[in-house]
């Protein structure tokens, strides 16, 4: 049986940067989600905006799927879509929008930003994934940034409790999500994967419906297009874009990336919220974008073809890419 090498791991030849350029447009647009999740969140409930959320990224994927006629994924992609819908499209969002009402934003990020840690754990321990030198280094840098920011960026009034807790609970959530997708992207595409995942995290957020009908009809326009941006740009574009370049790495690699979303916060409020940053939150972004840099880093050697993530662009085509010997 012959192995095709993954793209991640070949030293030589032209590198492919679409992955790249994946994983950092979802890091962009996850950065903005903090600033639309702080303005929607002072008119809608949790639960009824992650609600809201879930079902315009539904439409959008939904409408995107039929006209690439991409089909439902077969059923061995499914335990990884219920897992990523239910933990990372449903818990996670509802667990983050109630727990940034509960605390700062500076608390708050540095609470969730366990998640690419426990994300690199999780990897290796259920995934088989590698735990090189340079990304734990890489992270640690990056948390130490994030912590940072964090501090910064913290008010002077006491955290919440609650929210302390809720923000480590989504960070478990997300991280669970992110590992329990990463095996069903072997089967089905980047978009048939998270269009199934948010139609799922949707469905599970339905006891919302209730308080989501009643918050549309009191809230601000604004706030309710800051709920429809959330569902088109930081959830249908932003998770299908993390999903493609998740599934031609690994998920501590791609953990680790998200560990820009700080300093790309802090930039967003300096330019479009006037909102100038101190010196120390800065400090802390920069340190977050070497983290990054250096998990990132490739060696020689690469990863293991053992650990490789083979890419699949279709269901129907995901069982040959994988090689004969898959029973």
């Amino acid at each position: 049986m012959t192995t095709t090498p993954d793209p991640t791991t070949t030293p030589s030849g032209p590198r492919d940067w679409r992955a790249p350029a994946a994983a950092c447009t979802t890091v962009l647009l996850w950065a903005s989600a903090f600033v639309s999740i702080r303005s929607a969140g002072e008119a809608y409930s949790p639960g009824a905006l992650a609600l809201g959320r879930l079902l315009t990224g539904s439409l959008a994927l939904g409408a995107l799927l039929l006209l690439r006629r991409e089909g439902i994924p077969p059923r061995a992609a499914w335990p990884g879509i219920l897992k990523s819908g239910l933990l990372w499209f449903g818990l996670y969002m509802v667990l983050l929008n109630w727990g940034e009402q509960q605390v700062d934003a500076g608390t708050a990020a540095m609470v969730v930003n366990i998640g690419p840690l426990l994300i690199a754990l999780l990897g290796a321990r259920m995934l088989g994934e590698a735990l090189s030198g340079r990304l734990l280094t890489g992270m640690a840098v990056s948390f130490a940034g994030a912590a940072v920011v964090g501090l910064s960026m913290s008010g002077h009034g006491r955290a919440s409790v609650l929210g302390v807790v809720l923000c480590l609970l989504a960070a478990v959530a997300c991280a669970l999500g992110v590992v329990g997708q990463k095996p069903a992207l072997q089967y089905g595409s980047a978009l048939q994967i998270t269009t199934f995942g948010c139609l799922v995290g949707a469905v599970g957020c339905l006891p919302f419906a209730g308080a989501l009908v009643s918050d549309v009809a009191e809230a601000p326009l604004s706030a309710t297009l800051n709920m429809v941006y959330l569902g088109l740009f930081p959830t249908a574009l932003a998770f299908t874009t993390w999903a493609y370049a998740l599934a031609r790495t690994t998920a501590g690699r791609m953990g680790a990336t998200t560990y820009a979303v700080p300093a790309l916060v802090v930039l967003m409020s300096w330019l479009l919220l006037d909102e100038v940053p101190a010196p120390l939150t800065v400090g802390g972004g920069l340190l977050c974008l070497a983290g990054v840099a250096v998990s990132r880093l490739r060696t020689r050697t690469g990863l293991t073809r053992k650990n490789a993530a083979q890419p699949v662009e279709g269901s129907r085509h995901g069982a040959q890419r994988q090689g004969t010997g898959r029973s």
